[in-house]
């Protein structure tokens, strides 16, 4: 059994100071956000209860689809990067941008090469990125036993009301060649990406603005799991592609405190394993109990993959 946690959309705060210049356009408006909404709802003693749920849940490895940072500050990436050494190593640990970390148009090397280890491949295939000097270029896949885990970067810059994404026909094409040559390997294959990643699931403003081509594409090629965030909801997606039925998944934030509208911080536990010449997948989700500061089973559910 391969036990693999996922989570998103941790939100790192508090704050990090920054000068004028670095503040101008649309991060000043995230820094108003953040200061008079978002930071009564990111909760660091939460997270920091859920992080600790999770090591001690000693699972196999760790996805992590996206939103460390808030508004792709310099000191951002550098505490970030604290934080994730933290959490894990890179080994364990794979992680693909959101659009909070890639909120302004910035270098790789000022920004997300200094998360670069959680995002490097150790399966070679064509398109693929398999080192951390090699800026920007995605999916990148990681073998664990029969399992393999695809990154997929949806997180570009946007307009200053906007939170869309985009993924591009380069990485729609390198992304069609893996999971066809993943799925003849006998591989589980699991797609991670930072937005919802079929049609209808986000808001225009904050959706994913190539969803539909990334929807034939699994159709197409099939994938058995595919992990996202983002919304910060609870979201579960049958998809019939050609190779069998895969599960979209997305999770709340990770840092959140319930409100009205949005879930307390979750994260969920996937157990896989072969059994009989066929996959079997138990989602178990965990969310944080505010009333006894605690994190809780909150449901339990066999994923099935009929092909």
């Amino acid at each position: 059994m391969f036990k693999l946690a996922h989570l998103s959309d941790v939100h790192l705060g508090p704050m990090p100071a920054a000068s004028p210049v670095q503040l101008a356009g649309k991060r000043f408006i995230g820094l108003m956000s953040w200061k008079f909404r978002r930071r009564a709802i990111h909760n660091m003693d939460v997270l920091n209860r859920l992080v600790t749920d999770i090591k001690q849940a000693n699972v196999d490895h760790v996805a992590f689809t996206g939103d460390l940072a808030n508004i792709s500050l310099p000191e951002e990436f550098s505490r970030g990067q604290r934080w994730l050494s933290e959490f894990g190593q890179p080994d364990k640990v794979s992680f693909v941008p959101g659009n909070h970390d890639a909120y302004v148009k910035l270098s790789w090397e000022a920004g997300l090469a200094k998360w670069g280890d959680y995002m490097v491949g150790d399966l070679n295939m064509p398109g693929v990125r398999m080192k951390g000097n090699n800026a920007g270029l995605f999916p990148y896949v990681r073998q664990r036993r029969n399992i393999a885990l695809i990154g997929v970067n949806s997180g570009v810059p946007a307009p200053w009301n906007k939170a869309w994404g985009h993924v591009g026909q380069r990485q729609l094409k390198a992304l069609t060649e893996v999971l066809n040559k993943l799925h003849e390997k006998g591989f589980y294959r699991i797609v991670m990406i930072h937005h919802p990643p079929l049609p209808g699931l986000a808001k225009d403003r904050k959706a994913l603005r190539d969803a539909q081509d990334l929807k034939l594409v699994l159709e197409k090629c099939g994938a058995e799991l595919v992990l996202h965030g983002h919304n910060h909801e609870h979201m579960h997606t049958e998809l019939e592609t050609r190779t069998g039925l895969a599960h979209v998944v997305g999770v709340p934030s990770a840092s959140a405190l319930k409100t009205e509208k949005k879930p307390a911080a979750a994260w969920y536990q996937f157990a896989i394993e072969r059994r009989s010449g066929a996959w079997t997948n138990t989602m178990t989700i965990r969310s944080y109990e505010g009333q006894g500061a605690k994190m809780v089973n909150q449901s339990q559910l066999c994923l099935d993959h009929r092909d």
